[in-house]
Parts: C-alpha cells; sequence; structure tokens
C-alpha cells in the first residue's frame, strides 16, 4: 500500500512522491454511520504512545477510538519496504537495555526478527573524517578512540565522565546543580574544555552531538545530551550498541503493525484515519473533539500524543496551564535531515563518515545490503546546514558524495522539519527546558493526558519514550474510569 508521504528518487523514475508501506491503514476508517460519540476514551495520534495506550486500553474493555492526520500508524517512526528492503523513515533502533520497547518485544515474539545496523563484517573497513584540515580515512579502531575520548570529555562534567551528575537518567532530580548543568548549551560545553580537545576531537565532539540534537551549538542543550549518554552507560560503546545497532529486519512498522492488531481484534476500537484533529473542549463531563474536516467526536477521556512541535495548532477549552502553553510555543530544536542512499557495490557496507566541514550532512554509516546487493547508507545533518532534498536532489547528491565517494542509485527520505504533523525530528530540547517544563508536559488537564516521548522520563525522543508515556496514560485513565464505576 502507497503512503502519500516520503520521496524516493532514481535515474530511470526521477523523484516520486509517496513511499510503500505496510503501515498504512485500509480503509481509512471503520466507523460506522454517524456514530462518533460515547467513546470511553478518544486517542489522538496513532504513533507508539497512541498505539500502545488504544491497545491497553481496548484489552482493558474499554471503547476507543484513535484520530490520526496522517494515512498510516507509527507518526514518526515508520518504514517503506521498496523492493521487499526496509528503509527507516524515522525512528529505527531498539536494544534490551530500553525496557519498555523490549518488553514489547517479547511480548510479540519478534525478539528473532532483530538485525545488525552497521556491520564490519563486509565491505572495506574503514571510516571518514572530514574537518576543515582536511580528508583523511582511518581504522575504525581509531575512529572509535577518537570518539570515545572526545564524548569522555565532553561528559567530564564531575571527574566522573558524568556518572555522578547523572547517576538515574530514568529519575531526573531537578536540584540546583541539574538547573546549571541545564543552563548550557553545546556552544557553553565546548567553550569550557576546548583547551583539552584536539582539532579532531572538537570538531567530533560538536558533530556527534548536533547529529544526536539536529540543532545549532547555541540551541543544543549540553543536559540532554547528557541525558542520552547516562541512558547508554556512561560510555560510547553503549551509546552505539543500545542507539545505533539493532533494528527489525522488517522495518519498523512491522513492529508498529503488531500494536493496531492486537486492539482491532479486540472489537473495542474504531479508527479514523485522514483526520486531523484541530480543536479539544471539555466540558467536564465529555470531550468534544473536532477535526479540520468538519467532523465531531465525543468521548469521556481524551489521550492526546501529539508531538511537542505541533500542539500549538490545536485548540484547547479550557486554556492549558501557561508553563505547557509556554513550553509548546517553544518547542524543541530538532530540524534534523535524515537521508538514506543506495550505492553500488558493497564496498561501503563497513564505512562510515563524520564531516564537520559545512556539509549539510555529517554523520553516515552503512546500514545494509540491498537486494541489488548494494549498500544502503543512512545519513544525518543538523538544522544549522539544513537540506531539503525533495526541492534539490543534485544538492543532496553533493552532500553525500562529499562524505566520501559513492555511486549513488537511490535516494529514500522523508523531510521532517518540513511535515505538518512533526514539525521536526525526534525532540531535543534547547537549555534550560526540561528542568523548567518537562513536569508541566507530563501533567494531565481535566480529562486530557498527554502522552509522547518528547516528554517520557527514561528514554525521552525514542520509541522506548513513546511505550512508556503510552503506558502510563492508560494506566491513569484506567485507574480514573474505575473510581468513578465505584
Amino acid at each position: 500500500m502507497l503512503s502519500r508521504e516520503g520521496y524516493h528518487w532514481n535515474a530511470t523514475e526521477g523523484l516520486v512522491k509517496g513511499l510503500p508501506c505496510i503501515g498504512k491503514i485500509e480503509p481509512a476508517s471503520n466507523l460506522q454511520g454517524e456514530n462518533r460519540s460515547g467513546y470511553d476514551v478518544v486517542v489522538l495520534g496513532a504513533g507508539y504512545a497512541g498505539l500502545t495506550a488504544a491497545r491497553d486500553l481496548t484489552l482493558a474493555g474499554y471503547r476507543t477510538l484513535i484520530l490520526e492526520a496522517r494515512d498510516r500508524i507509527g507518526g514518526r517512526s515508520w518504514s517503506s519496504n521498496i523492493g521487499s528492503y526496509p528503509y527507516e523513515m524515522g525512528g529505527t533502533w531498539v536494544s534490551w537495555r530500553q525496557p519498555h520497547v523490549w518488553r514489547e518485544i517479547s511480548r510479540y515474539e519478534m525478539r528473532d526478527q532483530l538485525e545488525v545496523s552497521p556491520n564490519q563484517s563486509t565491505g572495506k573497513n574503514f571510516s571518514t573524517l572530514t574537518t576543515k584540515y582536511g580528508q583523511r580515512d582511518m581504522a575504525h579502531h581509531e575512529e572509535d578512540a577518537l570518539i570515545q575520548s572526545a564524548l569522555r570529555k565532553l561528559a567530564n562534567v564531575d571527574d566522573a565522565e558524568g556518572k555522578n551528575a547523572m547517576p538515574f537518567p530514568h529519575n531526573e532530580g531537578f536540584v540546583p546543580e541539574t538547573s546549571k548543568l541545564d543552563s548550557l548549551s553545546l556552544s557553553d560545553r565546548l567553550k569550557q574544555i576546548e583547551h583539552s580537545l584536539s582539532p579532531d576531537e572538537l570538531a567530533i565532539a560538536k558533530e556527534w552531538v548536533l547529529a544526536t540534537s539536529g540543532g545549532t551549538p547555541e540551541n543544543t542543550s549540553f543536559y540532554e545530551f547528557l541525558h542520552w549518554w547516562a541512558l547508554s552507560g556512561h560510555s560510547y560503546q553503549g551509546w552505539v550498541e543500545d542507539m545505533i545497532k539493532y533494528k527489525f529486519r522488517g522495518g519498523q512498522s512491522s513492529f508498529a503493525i503488531r500494536f493496531f492488531q492486537e486492539a482491532l481484534a479486540t472489537g473495542k476500537l474504531a479508527y479514523a484515519f485522514d483526520n486531523r484533529v484541530t480543536s479539544v473542549v471539555d466540558s467536564g463531563k465529555d470531550i468534544t473533539i473536532q477535526t479540520a474536516s468538519g467532523q465531531t467526536f465525543r468521548g469521556a477521556k481524551v489521550v492526546c500524543t501529539i508531538p511537542l512541535n505541533v500542539l500549538h495548532t490545536i485548540s484547547f477549552s479550557p486554556p492549558l496551564s501557561p508553563a505547557k502553553a509556554q513550553a509548546i510555543k517553544i518547542g524543541h530544536v530538532n530540524k534534523m535531515s535524515k537521508v538514506h542512499c543506495e550505492s553500488r557495490g558493497l564496498d561501503l557496507r563497513s564505512w562510515s563518515g563524520l564531516n564537520s566541514s559545512c556539509n549539510p550532512l555529517t554523520f553516515a554509516f552503512g546500514d545494509g545490503i540491498t537486494p541489488d546487493n548494494n549498500t544502503h547508507i543512512v545519513a544525518f545533518g543538523p538544522s544549522e546546514k539544513q537540506l531539503h532534498p525533495e526541492r534539490d536532489v543534485e544538492a543532496t547528491k553533493r552532500a553525500l558524495q562529499n562524505l566520501t565517494s559513492m555511486d549513488i542509485k537511490r535516494l529514500v527520505f522523508h523531510n521532517w522539519a518540513e511535515d505538518e504533523f512533526a514539525q521536526g525530528a525526534w525532540f531535543f530540547s534547547g537549555p534550560g527546558f526540561i528542568t523548567k517544563y518537562l513536569q508541566d508536559l507530563r501533567g494531565s488537564h481535566g480529562n486530557i493526558y498527554f502522552a509522547n516521548s518528547d516528554w517520557a522520563v527514561g528514554w525521552r525522543s525514542f520509541i522506548d519514550g513513546a511505550i512508556e508515556e503510552g503506558t502510563r496514560a492508560a494506566l491513569n485513565i484506567q485507574r480514573s474510569l474505575r473510581q468513578k464505576t465505584i
């Protein structure tokens, strides 16, 4: 089935909009006639947070409606299977050290569906580093040593490589010391340690974190980097193992569809895709939801899983708290570019590259082998070097070639910065945001419960965080609904 989202390019077809996706839902709705009221819960959004909440609530026996603006499930995590090979448009990697996602992988017996993403068993094993001083290739053990040294120095705010500053990343305690750390931008932190960094380490520390934040040195929170670092066991090796190593052989959509199918099988799930929500009105007795198509839906409770950068497009009545409204106005900084490339041959299967020399794509690596026995490369670029592949394919190809020489056969991508239902990629905060707004974002508003990986406590920004949040919302709603029946 073809989603209207995403793009692919090759020399024969040129640029084509729309990608095949097993997560596209047809028919777009299972609603019968005018039956749009009387739901126990209405879930806004069918990303992992929404799917988890809907699954848990329907299994508990509650009549649940999903409203989704897209034509597919998955939100910012979805895959396109082109020629039986999955290209991940958004969130990709999972790990058994991510507790919520691993629980679900075990639940659906998909442990044997994982494969290694970066792989050093095929092709020429090397890494390419490009800085203002030039470009050079090196062995992976040299690359690892450089990155490890740079990130350790960056994280070492406590003479313990961040272990004392953030010992419990799943239970952040916002004390004065935390606020001081959260006030730092990446630029601020680099200035503190630049005397101890070699030119290569400085380039790597900057571009590695920007490949995480999708922002600029000035608007990237050093504290949020430290949170990711702590989640990964305070080590570069943990970072690789937990964040960019293991992915689903069939693509993320093969995982997300399991949640949807289980909820549907209960007979308690209604859904309406291609339905963008415009307003949510809580009377205190029930909630009325309006969509852009002019439809009205009603339910007792709402789970709002709309991403932070899009919440400003929805009118809430009564108005949201001032702190929550201010957090929504500020939003997050990630305007990351993510581009997939099929390169002829297998020489680059074991390659990785980092470019800090004003290139729109700064970080890339071999991510798999396509059915045509070519290398699949995935590349990332931060917002300060914004790339728009759908507007300029040739500039995108040049940006890839600037990482290392490659024979490009295909491009596949989704421009998250231009996506009206995301307005950015995964969450990454600016300085001071987390300590000031995280708890307010997590709070409910009357009968409206907010759940999204953007304000998860643990693996914030990740699929694991979305599942964490969907689980939390479903549990809180079940408690509230049970109290009403007592």
